[in-house]
């Protein structure tokens, strides 16, 4: 419903975008990807456990091809170009990552901190290779997958936040020095508690932390202009309405004009005018409101909530831990890319690049979300299943 939806969207989109059918393209692809979700959820997952080293091994090798002959695009070195068609690998590495966390905590839980390490260790590694082409989106997305998979291995709450808190104190760090400080004590009182060698790890938190203020400074420098004005922006995009805010402010116009109902299919005037750039793929959520309105846009959440509920419900229900770990990697994936890319379109977060699954327009994501469902429901398709006896 969702990729239909989408193809009827983009029909209006593509207005001014030259003569490729988007539309069209969405549409096959979908129906391609569909099969294929179909025939997958048909295989038996236990199969991915057996050969999660491979499936790792193949994930980093086809992040570090990118890097030699990778296609540069949106300010960033993510596709491989294959004839007409452009791969990314950095979607499909998405559920590599989680075939390989699966596998790993499923054998020992993050309960443990070996389990722990060792879950982040594996990750480490692709996440570092996304980071540097750069794609900022898709490495967010990947701590999102961790955090979630790791909370359902059983891992200490307290040490997720601790995973969490240099980040939190990079950035308090250029608000509010007081708080910075508090913060960092917070985490030392955390590791207090949930570590073991006490005032090491006290120590070692607090440090961490107080040292993190400085140390996002390095990591800013490491992003692209466009991608620190993406940062900060959001949070009033009218200091640069022509500039780096300018994708929001037209974005919240193309939402706020739809109304209840919508402007109506192909009467638009922010997307039938091409005011809002790269509204077929990361912003299409603002043509959604300007033609479908309030209406549309709760039927696009009212479908996410639906898939959402279901997986939750197949994850409670997987007949192991792998099976349910696996459900619960691609739940965290696809909820953190869609509160992400309609939160942008909004207001709400900042502008990342993240697609909108099943209704952006993009052949290796819509792929990959196929390719996850049908996973899901092979784990669907095989748990075990109560029969009833006289």
């Amino acid at each position: 419903m969702l990729v239909g939806f989408s193809s009827l969207v983009l029909s209006s989109v593509q207005v001014g975008l030259g003569e490729v059918r988007y539309d069209l393209n969405h549409l096959v692809l979908g129906v391609l990807a569909l099969t294929l979700a179909l025939w997958i959820a048909r295989q038996r997952y236990e199969l991915l456990q057996q050969w999660y080293l491979v499936i790792y091994a193949l994930t980093n090798a086809s992040l570090i091809l990118v890097m030699f002959i990778g296609t540069v695009g949106s300010g960033a070195q993510s596709w491989i170009g294959v004839g007409s068609f452009y791969i990314q690998p950095s979607e499909f590495a998405k559920l590599g990552v989680i075939i390989t966390l699966a596998a790993l905590l499923s054998r020992r839980d993050a309960s443990n901190l070996l389990g722990l390490g060792t879950a982040l260790g594996f990750t480490a590694v692709p996440w570092v290779l996304i980071f540097i082409q750069p794609d900022l989106g898709t490495s967010l997305v990947f701590g999102a997958i961790v955090l979630g998979m790791l909370y359902w291995a059983n891992c200490n709450p307290g040490w997720l936040v601790l995973f969490v808190s240099p980040l939190i104190a990079a950035v308090l760090f250029h608000l509010l020095l007081p708080s910075w400080l508090a913060w960092s004590a917070l985490m030392g009182a955390i590791a207090w508690f949930t570590l073991p060698w006490r005032w090491f790890s006290t120590i070692l938190a607090t440090a961490i932390n107080l040292v993190s203020g400085k140390l996002g400074e390095v990591l800013w420098s490491l992003l692209h202009d466009y991608q620190k004005d993406r940062l900060i922006l959001f949070l009033d995009p009218d200091k640069d309405p022509l500039g780096g805010g300018y994708h929001l402010i037209q974005s919240r116009i193309a939402i706020g004009a739809g109304r209840i109902w919508g402007q109506g299919l192909g009467e638009g005037t922010q997307t039938q005018l091409n005011f809002i750039p790269e509204q077929h793929t990361d912003f299409i959520f603002s043509a959604v409101g300007e033609e479908w309105g309030f209406v549309g846009c709760l039927f696009v959440l009212v479908a996410y909530l639906f898939i959402f509920f279901r997986l939750v419900v197949i994850a409670q229900n997987a007949k192991d831990d792998f099976g349910s770990l696996l459900v619960v990697g691609v739940f965290t994936m696809l909820v953190f890319q869609v509160a992400v890319n309609i939160g942008m379109t909004i207001g709400l977060a900042p502008i990342t690049g993240i697609p909108l699954p099943w209704i952006s327009y993009g052949r290796s994501a819509l792929l990959t979300n196929f390719v996850a469902l049908g996973v899901v429901q092979s784990v669907a398709n095989f748990r075990h299943r109560l029969k009833f006896t006289d």
